[in-house]
């Protein structure tokens, strides 16, 4: 380590080279038929008994391990922290974890209700005051009841009146429902049909063959 930055750069040069020569006559003596000694040879081991560490087969020995910028290529990189599973995970979730204690802590459905009547009053501040315009321009006119049964339109529409329980609004349905006896009136007025059709064709069909055979056509 006492030579120098630059001293031991040269050194580790050279030992590059002379390797690299050493491997062209081992790649010649396997051309020529011999052993390959670049598989069966013996590892490069520094004086610690580690493989000599490299980079892009440039080797490092000894200080030259240490110069800077050489020893960032071999630190190793700490390790990722363990990454949890789906039920290490799902241990944590729980009913806050979806919002559904957000009430519990006393703070926020106060606010919720002040704001609330806050809405409240500015709804109701602005129904006021479009009613006293329509009023002013003489538009206003007597609020029509929606709920309202008429008896007339409950006869003729067929609807089916619903009563609620005593001193509520009675609501019907505008929408004729047809009893069990009209429903198998009707199935039986349709089998008639489908029967007059059937017999009524088979008759005709009868009649013309007779009327071909008596005019000889």
């Amino acid at each position: 380590a006492g030579l120098g930055e630059f001293r031991i750069r040269d050194l580790n040069d050279e030992i590059n080279k002379l390797l690299r020569e050493k491997g062209h006559w081992e790649y010649r003596i396997k051309e020529l038929g011999g052993p390959d000694y670049a598989r069966i040879g013996p590892k490069m081991l520094d004086h610690e008994g580690k493989e000599v560490p490299g980079n892009r087969g440039y080797k490092y020995f000894g200080a030259a391990k240490d110069l800077p910028g050489v020893r960032e290529l071999f630190e190793k990189e700490p390790l990722p922290p363990p990454r949890k599973t789906r039920a290490e995970l799902m241990k944590d979730i729980d009913a806050e974890y979806y919002g559904y204690r957000d009430e519990d802590d006393g703070i926020l459905e106060p606010l919720e209700q002040e704001h609330e009547k806050k809405v409240i009053a500015e709804a109701v501040e602005k129904w006021k005051t479009e009613r006293e315009a329509r009023l002013a321009r003489g538009e206003e006119e007597e609020e029509e009841n929606i709920y309202a049964v008429n008896d007339d339109e409950s006869d003729e529409e067929g609807s089916k009146e619903r009563e609620g329980e005593e001193g509520q609004q009675k609501f019907i349905a505008h929408v004729p429902v047809p009893t069990q006896k009209e429903i198998e009136e009707a199935l039986v007025r349709r089998k008639k049909m489908e029967l007059l059709q059937k017999y009524a064709s088979e008759t005709l069909l009868a009649q013309s063959e007779e009327a071909k055979t008596l005019l000889g056509l």
